[in-house]
């Protein structure tokens, strides 16, 4: 008999971290390599937020802290939550964990049974399915093609819900696509979750100061108040304020939920780091000035990314509403052979020939649900970026 968990046997290592380290491996062996996989921003943590870490640390706030959260967090969340989103909750409703990670990670420890289902839109973050896994239930997998714009329909929602529905789980801007839903686009999906009261609603808002154009970011709360006793919403400072290092994730809800996360929390990994915590206040709290120029630059990325990849023979690149990812087809490259004479069977093993042969570091379709694409992480300076979207414009050329 194994050792090991058999439920760790139902869960795979997150792909993303996979192919950063494998980028990491190459560069220290003096590869050339642009890395394109990481999903966070390559902006420094505002200095505002760092002095107030260093602050933390010169007043002694190094202690132990409430498991889930200081007050004044707590605090900054729900005002955070009134200014930005038009929602009403109390401390006692909020939740702080060490990243948005394990905030979703112990809502599912708190919440699953063997037999429970949790709806999934694909293409989908890596860690979701493997943390429902984790969790005990099941993940029930909703496509959202290219052709729809990457998102789901009500009348797919409606058709993926049974009794046994725990969870529908709710990501927009969305990472891998950057696809973003509109209100209007949001509300249908809320009209049939009204209609449905054992089903509950996680929205992961991580990218929610991450729109661009016309997109306006709205969350299924926000939308339709007759789901917010049943919805939890999660955020976190990571990506707006590119504090992805300091582990910072929280998240709003039913009181009792929130309690459930808690005990968790307080036999997993107790408080997130204290100073982490006072920086994040200052991140909700402080000026919100550089959100739109730092946005700026990343539509400037966006649109360079768009342009040179539609240019590679057998991908075709749509032009996503928030996030820093786009997420191309390469149908038209299966079946092709490299010029080093890899033949492109999925889109793993263009990811890897791409690597291998021209140094650019990218995750294959499959990792996130819906094949054959890659995503690219344009969180990085446009002259790397420029240089790998010329490699893999080359890569593609050099198919036969």
């Amino acid at each position: 008999m194994s050792f090991l968990s058999q439920t760790l046997a139902r869960v795979k290592p997150s792909p993303t971290i996979a192919v950063t380290t494998k980028a990491q491996e190459l560069k220290a062996a003096g590869r050339d390599v642009i890395g394109l996989g990481a999903g966070e921003p390559d902006f420094d943590t505002p200095q505002n937020i760092k002095d107030a870490a260093v602050a933390a640390i010169a007043e002694g706030k190094t202690k132990y802290t409430a498991v889930d959260g200081i007050p004044e967090l707590k605090q900054a969340i729900c005002a955070k939550f009134k200014r930005d989103n038009g929602l009403d909750y109390t401390p006692a409703q909020v939740s702080v964990g060490t990243g948005g990670k394990q905030i979703l990670y112990n809502a599912f420890m708190a919440t699953l049974n063997p037999g429970d289902e949790v709806i999934v839109p694909a293409p989908y973050w890596v860690s979701y399915p493997d943390m429902v896994l984790l969790g005990g239930g099941e993940p029930v997998f909703v496509e959202g093609a290219m052709e729809q714009g990457y998102k789901i329909t009500a009348a797919q929602l409606e058709a993926a819900i049974t009794p046994n529905t725990k969870w529908f789980l709710f990501n927009s801007p969305s990472n891998p696509t950057g696809a973003g839903y509109s209100w209007d686009e949001l509300k249908t999906l809320t009209d049939v979750l009204v209609r449905h009261p054992h089903v509950w609603v996680m929205t992961d808002d991580m990218y929610e100061h991450l729109a661009y154009g016309d997109f306006t970011f709205c969350t299924p709360a926000q939308v339709e108040p007759a789901l917010y006793d049943r919805t939890l919403t999660v955020n976190g400072v990571s990506k707006a304020y590119a504090m992805t290092g300091w582990r910072i994730g929280y998240a709003a809800g039913p009181e009792n939920l929130i309690k459930a996360m808690r005990k968790v929390q307080s036999q997993s990994t107790s408080n997130p780091c204290s100073v982490s915590q006072w920086a994040a206040v200052e991140a909700l709290n402080g000026t919100q000035d550089y959100l739109a120029p730092n946005n700026d630059l990343f539509v400037t990325r966006r649109d360079l990314v768009v342009r040179m990849l539609n240019k590679a023979p057998g991908i075709v690149c749509p032009t996503p509403e928030g996030a820093f990812y786009v997420y191309p087809s390469i149908a038209g490259c299966i079946g092709k052979t490299s010029a080093a004479g890899t033949m492109i069977a999925d889109d793993e093993t263009f990811a890897t020939a791409l690597l291998e042969e021209t140094g650019v570091a990218v995750v294959f379709g499959a990792a996130f649900g819906l094949s054959p694409n890659f995503r690219v992480s344009y969180a990085t300076s446009n002259a790397a970026l420029e240089e790998a979207c010329n490699r893999i414009i080359g890569f593609c050329k050099e198919l036969t």
